[in-house]
């Protein structure tokens, strides 16, 4: 086993994936192998800043890693001392079991246990499947398997790759509305896009804008996040999710954006923007897709 668990590759038609057991990871995803994601060096490298890592039972950051939640103060471990913030959940790192696979598509498998700071319990599945016609198609479902109801977001970090690098790509992302931070990361309030000189809407070159926010107001049912270069194509990923991450990747040497489709907003457990409470049984779906179009 290497640096990243359990590595399963998949393929359909020209499109090739290598998925990884720790933490349910999307390391490649290529068409006619040109790279549509930043690529992990899946057998010998960890993965920069969360690239490809399933985000649960929260995406994005708990503020001082503490919250309240059915009259009871919890804390989580805080994981980036840069904002004292926990960062991204609890299964990024877990050696999630593979509980089915085929040619096209894997399913990955964890259970998350009750803890002093997450004392609830969630058995939680990630499915990824390539498909000739349509690219990757992701879903993560998750189960509360607890005799009590369980506070819950979720999303995925995929670095979205078009070429060398992204100043010279045009990003299109159909929101309205962003979400400003303090110097802690913290959310502060949202701004209009055009306010925020953020507005995406149209689509426009990245050049050397730095982003790291969250955008809201987005289009009821399916929206497309596309990353084009000219004469080169669009990567597309598609998702119906209110809330979408875009990070333009300084850690990972601006060679992809992060777009990440959250259920919830950042901090969510703490202001309850999006948070979704899983009575004991149920369950949640999240979906997302990503392809390369010609």
């Amino acid at each position: 086993m290497g640096p990243n668990g359990k590595v399963v590759r998949l393929t359909a038609g020209e499109y090739e994936a290598s998925v990884a057991s720790s933490g349910a990871m999307l390391a490649t995803l290529t068409k006619s192998g040109r790279n549509i994601v930043v690529p992990v060096d899946v057998d010998h490298d960890l993965p920069v800043a969360y690239q490809g890592k399933s985000l649960i039972p929260w995406p994005n950051r708990i503020t001082g890693g503490t919250y309240t939640f059915a009259g009871r103060t919890l804390q989580v471990p805080i994981n980036e001392s840069a904002t004292s913030a926990a960062l991204h959940g609890l299964g990024c790192w877990s050696d999630w079991a593979i509980v089915s696979r085929s040619e096209d598509a894997v399913t990955f498998a964890t259970d998350v246990l009750p803890s002093y700071g997450y004392p609830f319990a969630l058995h939680v599945t990630c499915t990824y499947k390539v498909s000739a016609g349509t690219g990757l198609s992701v879903h993560i479902s998750a189960q509360n398997t607890g005799a009590n109801s369980a506070p819950y977001g979720v999303s995925s970090h995929p670095y979205l790759a078009n070429g060398d690098g992204i100043d010279e790509c045009e990003l299109t992302v159909p929101a309205s509305l962003m979400l400003q931070v303090d110097e802690r990361l913290a959310p502060d309030h949202l701004d209009p896009v055009e306010d925020a000189g953020t507005d995406f809407r149209e689509g426009r070159i990245i050049g050397t804008q730095q982003v790291d926010n969250a955008f809201t107001g987005l289009p009821d049912g399916e929206w497309e996040v596309r990353l084009s270069r000219t004469g080169a194509g669009t990567v597309v990923m598609a998702s119906s999710d209110p809330w979408v991450q875009v990070y333009t990747g300084e850690l990972v040497g601006r060679r992809g954006v992060a777009i990440e489709p959250m259920t919830c907003a950042p901090n969510a457990f703490n202001s309850g923007d999006g948070l979704i409470v899983l009575a004991p049984g149920q369950s949640h779906e999240f979906s997302w897709t990503l392809r390369f179009d010609d």
